[in-house]
């Protein structure tokens, strides 16, 4: 046999996994990763807590790599602009990549207003969070005394709103949601996260929308549905993400929500697992047999690590020619977490809270208004628990989790 050739798209964290895994595996071959950014994979989550609290610099967030990965080809700062799956290659603008297996982990852009305003750009005072570019761009922006509106309350707008009060800065916050963070931890939990938020001088707006974005060349304010009227200097967009899945449009993918794929990561191209080819990460959605049936897309810090590591186990044996059966059969039982700082608050979480009944969320440990516990319940299942600090009482929740076993 010739050589091989895997290509990654994606230089995140799945991608880099997956790159290890790979190597772990025993694939010995060519490996390009090709990324977007001109930057080697990097921690992401800092870039709305510590890291924009403090001075952001890539090299304190670069994702130390295995040294099975120094032979790795990185093309950072290039776009895969198409994708041929029968003729097994891929475009970099006037380069064409052929491979023998592939892994996308293509990852999420983040969500844009579209209402009447300013343009889309830092320039303009419209700020979002998911890149290292884009949070160098905010923290510049967040000085003493700015006024900033975060359009969303979910984890991410809850964080920037957290670090720009630490910075100084006068933060409003506005979602259509009743709660700040509501549908992941439910409204007992948020309902609290509100009041020690506010305690620290963010006003909410809750359950409105914005109408407008007033400004010419730069942001000036917004206007809300309800008519209200806010100042603003820098307004941080943190409405959620969108799936990169452009390359596999109209090729018989259920792009609805990510990626269908099978517990091993295969893209299910018109209902049939396709061989060769693996999603890792963001727009990876796959049965969580641990936790209900039907597939599920979640966007957890662990996510990709598992994922990556579940692919380069799969692919490698694809290539070997080797026990493929067998790797595609073994049972796929990842434990989803994540983790979020908020002032003084050190907030985990294991499991899929979000899969809880209304009436299943209870306190399991602690005092809500100081340390505690929540657990999330589905039926008599407990399928999420999250601590505000308490975390080596949390982690004794982990071998609960999930369904009943007969």
């Amino acid at each position: 046999m010739g050589e091989q050739r895997v290509v990654v798209v994606g230089a995140g964290l799945g991608g880099l996994r997956a790159a290890e895994a790979l190597r772990a595996q025993g694939y010995a071959d060519e490996l390009v990763v090709v990324g977007d950014e001109p930057y080697a994979p990097y921690n992401r989550p800092p870039l709305s807590k510590e890291a924009l609290a403090d001075e952001i610099a890539h090299d304190r967030l670069e994702f130390r790599r295995r040294a099975s990965v120094d032979d790795v080809v990185w093309r950072l700062g290039e776009t895969v602009t198409s994708l041929d799956l029968d003729g097994r290659t891929v475009a970099l603008g006037s380069d064409t990549l052929a491979w023998d297996a592939l892994v996308l982990a293509t990852g999420v852009s983040a969500r844009r207003l579209p209402v009447p305003g300013p343009p889309a750009t830092a320039a303009a005072g419209r700020h979002v969070v998911r890149t290292l570019d884009d949070a160098v761009a905010l923290r510049e922006a967040l000085r003493p005394g700015a006024r900033v509106v975060v359009l969303g309350a979910g984890f991410i707008g809850c964080e920037v709103a957290a670090t720009a009060i630490g910075l100084g800065c006068h933060v409003r916050a506005v979602a259509l949601d009743p709660l700040p963070m509501v549908r992941p931890l439910g409204p007992m939990l948020a309902a609290e996260l509100q009041r020690r938020h506010e305690a620290h001088g963010v006003v909410f707006h809750l359950g409105v929308g914005v109408a407008e974005i007033v400004g010419g060349d730069r942001v000036t304010g917004v206007v809300l549905s309800d008519g209200t009227a806010l100042e603003a200097d820098v307004l941080v967009e943190a409405l959620g993400s969108l799936c990169n899945v452009g390359l596999l449009e109209g090729k018989g993918f259920d792009l609805s929500d990510g990626v269908l794929a099978d517990t091993a990561l295969r893209p299910l191209q018109d209902g049939v697992p396709l061989d060769g080819v693996a999603v890792v990460g963001d727009i990876a959605r796959f049965p969580h047999h641990r936790f209900a049936d039907g597939a599920q897309r979640v966007e957890h810090w662990s996510v990709p690590t598992d994922t990556g590591k579940r692919a380069g186990a799969v692919l490698s044996a694809y290539l070997a020619g080797e026990g493929y059966d067998a790797v595609v059969a073994a049972p796929f039982d990842l434990l989803p977490s994540f983790w979020s700082d908020q002032y003084d608050i050190r907030m985990q979480s294991f499991g899929m809270p979000g899969l809880a009944d209304p009436d299943g969320i209870r306190l399991l440990e602690g005092d809500l208004a100081a340390d505690c516990i929540v657990g999330y319940h589905r039926g008599h299942d407990l399928v999420g628990v999250v601590g505000l600090g308490m975390l080596r009482e949390l982690t004794a929740y982990r071998p609960r989790l999930g369904r009943t076993r007969p």
